[in-house]
Order: structure tokens, then sequence, then C-alpha cells
């Protein structure tokens, strides 16, 4: 005789009237698996164990929606049931995957365990949340023990990035993003994060007021000015940096090894090309005269450039809807 679903753990029926409550919503913090299915349905008995192991097994990390389609069969044609078992799995309102037919165990688990959030992602999660409040030593602990749990989450390792960065650990904070490797979603934003740290390393420590006074007194000051615009690119004030970098530019094409023109190509990455600055200071900086060099004039040690890589597209991007996609 067949349990109950009511005394099944994570396990429950759903009808057109309970479905938004029960799995639009639910989902929204838990995935949720739903199961179509019907009495007279062999390969829907053999597929419903399984589905209930796991949920068991699981304990809690998903949840096991059954909806019989006799009874509800506006739900079945609502998201288009062709055949039955029919696998769908709910995050955040939204179908973020599913599956046709009685599949094995092995398959069905591996489908489960791609839903379901890991360790790393909870406490990257954690992490993201402590980060956005404001307690940044909570989440740099908790973006550390992600990568302790699985050294290749990179969406930690960029948050982790992020949040020393935000601390003043501008070293650790190159260390760290300069380990997302190219070719994945995250390097784009490991690259932005990585020019804001080199734009922090060359506002050399003097305030804004400093730097301006400086400036008033002797507009010629490069040096000044390349540190002004440093110091507003760490700040996001990209408005105010672009001109300061191309004045540089206009002034001392040569200054710290052509670093104004690299630093505003950075810029250009970060905003990318359709942003209103970009489409602005870019025509701008290509009617600058190109830096001649002569013979053998090897450039004098100076301080390191700014330098951005291009992002890289991945067209195998998870869903928005996915779980596992973590800020």
């Amino acid at each position: 005789m067949e349990t109950p679903v009511a005394t099944k753990p994570n396990v429950i029926d759903v009808t057109e009237q309970t479905f938004a409550a029960e799995v639009l919503e639910r989902s929204k913090t838990t995935p949720v698996v739903v199961d179509f299915w019907a009495p007279w349905c062999g390969p829907c008995r053999m597929l419903g164990p399984t589905l209930e192991k796991l949920a068991a097994e699981f304990n809690g990390a998903f949840i096991l929606a059954k909806v019989n389609v006799d009874e509800n069969q506006r739900l079945a044609m609502q998201f288009r049931v062709q055949g039955i078992p029919a696998v769908k799995a709910f995050y955040n309102g939204n179908v973020a995957g599913e599956f046709t037919g009685a599949q094995p165990e092995p398959q069905v688990r591996k489908f489960i365990q791609g839903l379901v959030p890991s360790q790393a992602d909870l406490l990257a999660r954690q992490a993201y949340e402590w980060e956005m409040s404001n307690q940044l030593p909570m989440a740099v602990t908790n973006y550390q023990a992600a990568l302790a749990e699985q050294p290749d989450h990179y969406p930690a390792m960029v948050g982790l990035g992020r949040t020393l960065l935000r601390q003043g650990q501008v070293e650790a904070a190159l260390t760290t993003l300069n380990g997302v490797p190219a070719g994945i979603p995250e390097r784009a934003a490991a690259d932005a994060l990585i020019a804001t740290a080199q734009f922090q390393q060359h506002a050399n420590d003097r305030s804004e007021a400093e730097l301006r006074a400086a400036l008033t007194a002797d507009p010629k000051d490069v040096a000044s000015r390349y540190a002004l615009a440093s110091l507003l690119a760490a700040e996001q004030r990209y408005d105010e940096a672009l001109p300061e970098f191309l004045e540089v530019v206009r002034r001392d094409r040569k200054y710290n090894d052509d670093g104004a023109r690299k630093a505003m190509l950075a810029l250009f990455t970060t905003l990318g090309e359709d942003n209103e600055l970009t489409r602005t200071y870019r025509p701008k900086l290509a009617k600058c005269p190109l830096l001649k060099v002569t013979g053998d004039r090897r450039p004098k040690k100076s301080l390191p450039v700014l330098g951005l890589r291009s992002p890289v597209k991945n067209d195998n991007e998870i869903s928005p809807n996915h779980p596992r996609n973590l800020p």
C-alpha cells in the first residue's frame, strides 16, 4: 500500500488552487521539484519513489511537489506537459530545469544536485548578505569558508576580492582576483575590480582636496592630475575621472609609460562600448597625438600601469533563474 504523501518528508500534494503558494512562492527561497503524474501511469510509479527517496535524503534542500494531472489538467496545459511523468524544477518563481520520462536514480540524482545549492553556494550566499549589510569581516570569513569548501567557486572568489578591496586590502584583493581564470563569466567582474584596485594604488594616499589644491597652484602638475583621476576612478566617479586622464594624455603622453591613455581604455572596458561616457571620450582620446619613440629610448622605471582585460563572453552561462547563479 502506498504511503500517504502527507507522511513523507519534504513531499507535498499540489492542486490548481495551491500551486502559486506552494510552488511559485516557496521556490523563491527553496527549489521546488514538481512531479506531474497520474495513478494509471506505469513509468510514474517507477519514478515517484526515486524522487521521494531523494527528497527525504536531501533533507529539505528541495521540496517535491506532486501534481495529479487527471485532477489538475489546467496546470498540465499551463506548463505544456506533453507526456508523463514530467518533472519541472522551479526556482525564484520560474522553471530552472526539467526532464520527461522515468530516469534511473543516478541521472535523477545528478539533476537534483544541479539544482540544489552546495555548501559552498550557501556560504557564499551568506557572505554576500553580510557584505551587503556592511559586515565586512563576517563577509570575508564566509567567502573564505566557501573557497575552503570549493576552491574553484569563482563567485565567492570575486566576492572575497570585492570585500577585501572595500576594506582597503588592495594587494590581497589583487591576489585573489587574479586567481579568476579567463574564459568564464566571472572574469569580467574580476577585471573591473582589478582596475578599481589599480586606481586606488595610483591615488598615492593624497586627499582630493590636496590634489585639487596642487593643480590650482600648478595646472601643469601631471603627477597630481594623474593621482586625482585615479582617486576619482577608484570612487567610480568616472564622469570626473575621464576628463582628468584625458588632460594628462594631452599634457604629457609619456607620463607613467602612457598610463593615462591605458587607464582610459580600462574605463571604456568597464563602462562598455554603449555607455555615453565611452562614446564621448573615445573619439577625444583618438584625436590625441601618438606617442613617438626614437631609437632605443627605453622608458625609465615607472609606476605600474593600469590595465583591464576584455571580458570574455561564455555562451554556456547558467540561467539567471538557476539557484546557483549567485551574486
